[in-house]
């Protein structure tokens, strides 16, 4: 016992100086349990294996691909649309429906419901994301103490009751003390905030990406003022030909930067996107995106019976009104080397569409832009080549030519573009996991799994990889190396010491003490092991407590409940705030600063509205 209450101890101080990892501390705290021979392997490691944590990690994936189709944004701008200019509304918005959620739906799965689409609306707005996740993952557990299905320690609560002979509660019995709880909860998350906002401030001058995104080049290389589209017809010059053949760039000094092919038939409209090649074929109704001047287009337009599909309101130079799509297609910036043997060439021998199949469709050097003409463009020092391919191919020319630099990372720059076409079935998908929960169609746990491999079977990742990228692991392994903690207090007895030596000191001051005795032992205790097994370990002391003062044991048992659920200080204590430690790059001390406070004044509150609501 005095073992484990000097690794608790050490934790807790690790986890309060912030200098070292959370993941990490709480690592170093499981070894400590598995070298003083608190915990046998099997013990100490069987929280990587618990089903909440394998559900954290599916989580994660399913969020990140309602992220990756797009449709957090989606839907982010639609409620935007009800905040208005309000970062208030936007925050009484989240923290509203956040609720409402978790009062059906288990925290954990609320959380990842909406996460990204906090995280989106945040983007879209002026509100720090740091202001919206922490009180989203709050929320999450105040919103389930509205009923009787919406977290663990209540079903507990009930169970305990329903054993002793007591009725149970029903479906609504605590939707008084959640509605109480989600005032005081707004009332004093908003201003407790501020600091977070500051903090995350001062960190986003310091943590400014600087690589591009393919719609900032597109718009710093100036592409849309000197790309035109045309579409071909059955009567054109070109349909039939390879590329090749046509020999179009040397001919008219114009580039094709991609190639749209229509498909129509009687059933469904189908369109596809090709990098153009030598060997490349056009059709009939094909689009083609040009890039050069529009006296060279023009004339390769009139030349071929091609038709311009943009139109000007002057019938002057087409202004290009098309979409970019960067599913498969991307772009990308590459540094010309001192030593590179492409110094001196021009771009048409550059080898780079031969070796590495991606086009050079523009150059910045030092302060001018060169789109036009490109192909005759010889390649100096230090210039900054703009080149265009397959995300696929782009990244293998990062990991292969030695002699240039590819700015940022190809294969991460692609996750970042949404795949707008997979948003209905990540929607559909999302819908059926929620539904499965709710009427507990399948174990939690199974529900999310199956969403998670479903998502990324129906294509909403553009590779494995990249769904595995989307587990935040900090989170994972902190929940999971925390876990072997509750049960090494269990296991010596730590946790019945704590809990009973409260109950004991205070037996004797009458029902409100005894109450606030329960509830403060509970809610210390969650800080350290799972709020699940702290009300498994309260639950019988408060029927005693009751028993022994001869009052009703109603509301010792949604102290327990509450208490269990409402633990705000620390990142560990429930999934929720786990979960969002790392998108919203908060530390231990970040939860204490906001969390103790709110939890505070929470316990305040309910010693003195319980005996109201649930009279002694």
């Amino acid at each position: 016992m005095i073992t484990t209450l000097i690794i608790l101890i050490v934790t807790a101080a690790l986890f309060v100086w912030g200098k070292i990892r959370s993941d990490i501390v709480a690592l170093c705290s499981l070894l400590a349990l598995l070298l003083t021979d608190v915990l046998t392997p099997e013990e100490a490691l069987a929280g990587f294996s618990n089903p909440i944590v394998i559900m954290i990690a599916a989580l994660f994936v399913v969020g990140g691909a309602i992220f990756q189709t797009g449709l957090a944004g989606m839907v982010s701008k639609r409620v935007l649309r009800f905040a208005g200019n309000s970062d208030y509304k936007l925050f009484l918005l989240v923290v509203s429906v956040t609720a409402l959620i978790g009062s059906v739906l288990s925290n954990t799965g609320t959380v990842a419901l909406l996460m990204p689409i906090v995280v989106s609306m945040a983007a879209s707005s002026s509100l720090s994301v740091r202001r919206l996740l922490m009180p989203m993952a709050f929320a999450s557990s105040i919103g389930g103490m509205m009923t009787l299905i919406g977290t663990p320690p209540i079903l507990i609560a009930h169970n305990a009751l329903v054993e002793a002979g007591e009725r149970g509660f029903s479906f609504f019995t605590t939707l008084p003390v959640g509605i109480l709880l989600l005032l005081f909860g707004i009332v004093l998350l908003w201003p407790l905030t501020r600091m977070l906002d500051r903090k995350d401030r001062r960190e986003d001058d310091d943590s400014r990406s600087t690589v591009k995104s393919p719609k900032q080049l597109v718009t710093e290389y100036r592409l849309a003022e000197n790309m035109y589209r045309v579409e071909t017809n059955e009567k054109s010059a070109v349909v039939g030909k390879k590329l090749s053949e046509l020999n179009i760039t040397e001919q008219y000094a114009v580039t094709i930067t991609e190639i749209r092919h229509r498909i129509v038939t009687p059933f469904r409209k189908s369109i596809t996107q090709e990098l153009p090649e030598a060997g490349s074929v056009l059709g009939d109704n094909d689009v083609l995106y040009l890039v050069g001047d529009f006296v060279n287009v023009s004339r390769f337009v009139e030349e071929n019976g091609l038709n311009f599909l943009d139109r000007s309101s002057d019938d002057s130079i087409p202004s290009f009104s098309g979409k970019l799509k960067f599913d498969e297609i991307g772009m990308a910036e590459v540094v010309v080397l001192a030593n590179s043997n492409i110094i001196g060439r021009p771009v048409k021998e550059s080898g780079f569409r031969n070796n590495y199949n991606v086009n050079i469709i523009g150059i910045q050097r030092k302060d001018r832009y060169v789109v036009q003409n490109v192909k005759d463009e010889k390649i100096q020092s230090g210039d900054m080549l703009l080149v265009q391919g397959t995300w696929e191919d782009i990244d293998r020319l990062s990991r292969l030519q030695s002699e240039i630099v590819v700015i940022g990372q190809p294969s991460v720059e692609a996750s970042k573009v949404p795949l707008e076409e997979k948003a209905p079935a990540a929607g559909i998908i999302m819908v059926l996991m929620v539904a499965a929960m709710v009427f507990n169609l399948f174990p939690p746990v199974v529900a999310v799994l199956m969403a998670a491999v479903a998502m990324i079977l129906v294509g909403c990742f553009r590779s494995v990889r990249d769904a595995y990228r989307t587990i935040n692991w900090e989170s994972v392994v902190l929940f999971a190396a925390m876990m072997p903690l509750a049960t090494a207090m269990e296991k010596t007895g730590t946790s019945e010491l704590i809990s009973s030596g409260i109950v004991g000191s205070l037996g004797s001051n009458g029902p409100h003490l005894v109450l606030a005795g329960i509830y403060l032992g509970t809610s210390i205790l969650t800080m350290f092991i799972s709020n699940t097994a702290t009300a498994i370990l309260f639950a019988p002391i408060a029927l005693q407590a009751a028993a022994s003062l001869d009052v009703s044991p109603y509301p010792f048992l949604v102290a327990v409940a509450v208490a269990a659920s409402m633990c705000f200080a620390s990142p560990f204590s429930t999934p929720p705030n786990a979960m969002v430690m790392s998108a919203g790059r908060y530390c231990f001390m970040d939860y204490v600063k906001v969390g103790l406070p709110l939890q505070v004044v929470l316990m305040v509150l309910m010693v003195f509205a319980l005996p109201l609501l649930f009279p002694f």
